[in-house]
């Protein structure tokens, strides 16, 4: 038997699978896996992560061939763009404490003391490859009791409380990597990784801000808090000061003109760092084509900004929050994709690869065996059987409408 194409019930469903959220429950900080990091712990293993082998092999590296005299110019920018990203990451470990979450910082930039360079990049790469697997394998952990990844690295050990299979797996990988490939390209490539990871956490926090929070009934009778937020305009809705002036947006539903003007900066702040990095060399723009396109893309991205600066964001005060949103994080994008276009078009190529293997794992196996997945299979199953029941209820019902007293006529729909 051939396969048919899919209807459109199954397509429904299918883009319904794609837009799934997952729910937060109240006790998000609970997990199997051992609380045994002290605050020393936590700031080894941040400096650890941060510092990294940059520190010890890529500064000269970089002033050298790429930065020269401008070496501190690079590093300030680095700088900014990781304060930018820093800020996002704090929102997102207040608001969603869970396990998983991975804090990591890039452009962390020889002598005459070779022997000393030398042994304090190897205790960097040591203390780097540590620091990884320790977060990879709760990374995947997470995903994994989600069913988004395999069901084995899931697997906890009774005694020491630690995800045994995805320390084992990760730990080879890393060193078959370490491996075969060299420092630069490694390098290259968690920088890439990093940047992009950076740029969805700052696009996820302008849609924080802008989403409708939870309803006042979920945090009980007498919650302040509750109070507070039923009073006050719904997120994504337009300003009321300005909806004399703005008023073709006030139409919109809640989110939407949000959502539009959050896709439009993203693509202008590709478009604009695109021109700022390829429009004299790979673009090969004459002089009044390259302003002209800066000009264009600038004036989109400040436009797209003051729409969403111009709508109700959620304020709350139980939590960390970024300032001046929507400004800081869509800096933020702004600095993470320009440093993303400074990489070689192989750092691209092996990130290419690994989000289409990345896919197929998803479409081949997360998406059908999620958890929210699971949850809605029996949900449809019940929906095509409560359908079928009313159907057989009203078609007596249809048949002959005068067998029941007082009924006049009948409704227009089911």
């Amino acid at each position: 038997m051939g396969w048919g194409l899919p209807n459109t019930a199954s397509l429904a469903r299918f883009c319904q699978k794609l837009n799934r959220l997952k729910p937060l429950e109240e006790s998000t900080t609970e997990t199997s896996l051992q609380r045994c990091l002290s605050t020393l712990d936590l700031i080894l293993l941040g400096v650890g992560a941060t510092v990294g082998s940059g520190l010890y092999v890529l500064s000269g590296t970089v002033a050298k061939e790429m930065a020269g005299p401008a070496v501190l110019v690079s590093f300030s920018i680095a700088a900014v763009a990781s304060l930018l990203a820093a800020l996002c990451y704090v929102e997102f470990g207040a608001r969603v404490p869970r396990t998983g979450s991975a804090y990591l910082f890039t452009y962390r930039g020889y002598s005459w003391a070779a022997f000393i360079v030398a042994a304090g990049a190897i205790c960097a790469m040591n203390t780097v490859l540590l620091s990884d697997i320790f977060t990879l394998p709760r990374i995947a952990y997470a995903m994994a009791t989600d069913g988004l990844f395999f069901q084995v690295f899931a697997h906890v050990h009774p005694r020491t409380q630690v995800p045994v299979v995805g320390i084992l797996v990760f730990g080879v990988l890393m060193a078959f990597l370490a491996l075969l490939l060299d420092l630069q390209t490694l390098v290259q490539f968690r920088s890439i990784c990093t940047l992009l990871t950076f740029t969805f956490v700052a696009t996820s926090t302008i849609v924080l801000h802008f989403h409708k929070s939870l309803p006042a009934s979920s945090l009980g009778p007498a919650s302040p808090v509750g109070t507070e937020q039923a009073s006050a305009p719904e997120p994504g809705q337009l300003r009321p000061a300005l909806r004399p002036y703005l008023g073709f947006l006030g139409g919109c539903r809640p989110g939407a003109a949000v959502a539009w003007a959050l896709g439009v900066l993203v693509a202008s702040a590709i478009t604009l760092d695109c021109v700022l990095v390829f429009g004299d060399s790979a673009l090969h723009l004459p002089p009044w084509g390259h302003t002209l396109l800066l000009l264009l893309s600038s004036v989109v991205f400040l436009l797209s900004l003051l729409v969403l600066g111009a709508h109700q964001q959620q304020r709350r005060q139980d939590t960390f929050q970024v300032p001046m949103v929507p400004l800081t994080p869509a800096l933020s994008i702004l600095l993470n994709v320009l440093l993303m276009l400074q990489l070689s078009y192989l750092t691209w190529l092996s990130l290419s690869v690994w989000l289409l293997i990345g896919l197929m794992v998803y479409f081949g196996y997360g998406i059908w065996h999620s958890k929210e997945n699971q949850q809605e299979l029996p949900g449809l199953t019940a929906t095509h059987g409560s359908l079928e029941e009313t159907a057989q209820a009203l078609q007596p019902l249809s048949q002959d409408p005068a067998q029941e007293p007082g009924h006049t006529e009948q409704p227009d729909s089911p």
